[in-house]
Order: structure tokens, then sequence, then C-alpha cells
């Protein structure tokens, strides 16, 4: 009798323990973390990594799921390519009314988006190393001869995919008057390419022409990527000697950094009149149904929710957390602080959660 009832209480526990394990285990089930997917411009990844790292931390329902692209790259990946996204920062807030006002989604006839926050500013400067060649003599005058000599390698981003693609052209282009020179653009360019990018001085106007098919040539000594955060490792490498990239990004990387004049670096509110001097063109229809012009005006990177994300109010947490103080102190601590209060376009359009974060 003892024994049946030793025997009875241990398949009770172990009943009971099956249960408590299959109550676990459905719970994990039942309860599957809320994914929200952001496409970001390739100079945010190392803040933004950080930013996943605390927001997972802080929100453990939630799973973060990031990539990072050129910032055209990331406006293909929504209006071209239709992918379920719920976040979009670009490192050119003039790309989302233009492709994203501009492009509605098939599935819902709308468009991708109708409001953008001003998320961030920077400057355009040019990053190498100590034993990069001609280290000890480059400077803020003379740059342009140093990176147009036949021994330097020079990494440059594509302007068909990348912001700092086009808009290193547009330096170069600017450079001309700023330096008295108007054979600086093409001293720079001339046989790098099996088809040339030209430019056109109107005077007051300079219109850059991008080729369709741009392909280095085989004497070449410029290395081109898809986006410029991919350069980074070849200068660490010392395979090439110079890039131009993103001061907040230099930093973060602990590159030497070449300051460019205010007049060129694109990040100074005094000279944005010149800026706006200068636009690149492509020589083809890059998206589907729109043709996209990029204007030179001040740096200042985009942040939206696309009218199609999946997951709006995790994208909206998301938001809120990047705005609130543990993502400032990411971004301020890497460099690139964010544009406090919120400025941006049309923010009487973001989701309702939001429009408080816009008062401080």
């Amino acid at each position: 009798m003892i024994n049946k009832m030793k025997t009875t209480n241990k398949l009770f526990a172990l009943l009971c323990l099956c249960l408590a394990i299959f109550g676990a285990v459905s719970a994990c089930v039942a309860k599957p973390k809320s994914t929200i997917v952001v496409f970001a411009a390739g100079s945010l990844m190392q803040p933004f990594k950080e930013i996943e790292k605390a927001f997972e931390a802080k929100y453990p329902q939630y799973d973060l799921r990031m990539e990072y692209h050129g910032s055209i790259q990331v406006m293909r990946h929504v209006t071209d390519l239709h992918e379920p996204i719920d976040i979009v920062a670009t490192a050119d807030q003039a790309l989302i009314p233009m492709l994203m006002y501009a492009t509605n989604d098939p599935a819902t006839g709308k468009p991708y988006a109708n409001w953008y926050a001003s998320m961030a500013t920077n400057k355009l400067a040019i990053a190498y190393q100590a034993k990069s060649k001609y280290a000890d003599e480059i400077t803020a005058e003379n740059w342009w001869q140093i990176l147009s000599r036949p021994d330097v390698r020079v990494g440059l981003s594509d302007p068909r995919f990348d912001a700092v693609g086009y808009r290193q052209l547009m330096v170069f282009a600017l450079a001309q008057a700023l330096y008295g020179n108007d054979q600086i653009f093409n001293d720079f360019l001339e046989g790098q390419f099996t088809r040339p990018i030209n430019l056109v001085d109107l005077g007051d106007m300079l219109i850059i022409r991008i080729p369709e098919i741009l392909e280095t040539t085989g004497s070449a000594h410029l290395v081109m990527r898809g986006s410029s955060i991919a350069l980074n490792a070849l200068l660490e490498a010392g395979e090439i000697d110079y890039a131009f990239e993103y001061e907040s990004v230099i930093k973060q990387q602990g590159f030497e950094m070449l300051n460019l004049p205010a007049e060129l670096n694109l990040g100074d509110e005094a000279h944005e009149a010149n800026y706006r001097r200068v636009t690149v063109k492509l020589d083809f229809r890059r998206f589907a149904s729109v043709e996209p012009v990029f204007n030179g005006e001040l740096i200042r990177y985009g942040l939206t929710i696309p009218e199609s994300s999946p997951n709006p109010e995790g994208a909206a947490r998301f938001f809120a957390f990047f705005y609130g103080e543990d993502g400032q102190k990411i971004m301020a601590d890497n460099h690139h602080p964010l544009i406090r209060p919120i400025e941006g376009d049309h923010l009487e359009l973001m989701p309702d959660a939001l429009k408080g974060l816009t008062g401080d």
C-alpha cells in the first residue's frame, strides 16, 4: 500500500513537472517577439548597432532587424522592391519626398510616406591614415591636387547608390570656383571611368551628369564601392590612401581627418546658397517611377515610418526610444547628435503616439 502511494505521488509530481514545462513552452510559442525592420544609411551603422542593443534590452518583446545600405539603395528597397520595412533612416532627407512621397504602394495606392523628421546634420570630410601617401603634405588648400595624383589610391562611393557618392562629386565641382581652377573636376576624373562623368558649367549653375554604366578603367587609381562605409576596411588595410566620408564616421573609426573648407563641406548654413549651385543628374531612370535629381544643399539626415510598415506600433516605439534620452545619448556619444527639438516636414501627419515628441 505504501509503495503504491509512493508510486502515485511520483507520477503526480512528474505530471506536474510536465505540465509546468508544457506551460512554459506554450507561453514562449504563444508570445513570439514582435519584429521591427529598420533600413538605414551605412554611415549610421555604428550608433544604430548600439541603439539596437539598448532598445532590445529595454523592450525584450521586440526583435530589431537592421540592414545598412547606401541611402539611394535604402529607398529602392521600399519604393521599387516593396519590402516590408518599418523604419527608414537616410543620409539625405530630400530622398524621402523625392521618392517616397512621389511613389505609391501598389497594395494600397497611397504614397509610401507623407512626413519625415530631420534627424541630424553632418559634414563631408576626407578620411586617411598616417601611412597614406603624401599624408604629411595634404592640406585644405592642396587636397584636390594630392587626390588627383596617379599614384594615390582614392576610394569613392557609387553616386548611383549612395549620398556620399553624389556629394563627393559636388565637392569637386564647387572647388573649381573656390580655388580659381576650372580643371579640378576633370583632372580628378579624367581617364578613370570607361564612360565619363561630365560637368556642365553654366556659371551660376553646375550640372554633373552620371552615365548608367559606371566602371573604372584598368589604369584607374580610383576604387569605387557601393557605399562609403564599405571603403573603411580598404582604408584601414592600406589598400586605399584617402576616401570621402562624413565627419561622424571618421571620428567613430578613428581615422585621420582633413576638414574641407566650409564652402565645400555641405554642412555650413552660411554657405547653403553656394551648395545649391550644383545638381547631380543620372542619365537614366534609376527608379521605376521617379527620375531623381540630387541638389546640392545642407546635409540633413531623415527618418520616417513608411505607410506600408507591417508593424507601425513597433516602429513608433522605436522612434520614441530613438528620440528619448537613451537614443540621444548614444547618437551624441558617436559624434552624431540629433536635432532637438524635432524638425521636419509635415510633422502633423506623424502617428498620434509620436506627436508629443515635437514639443520639447
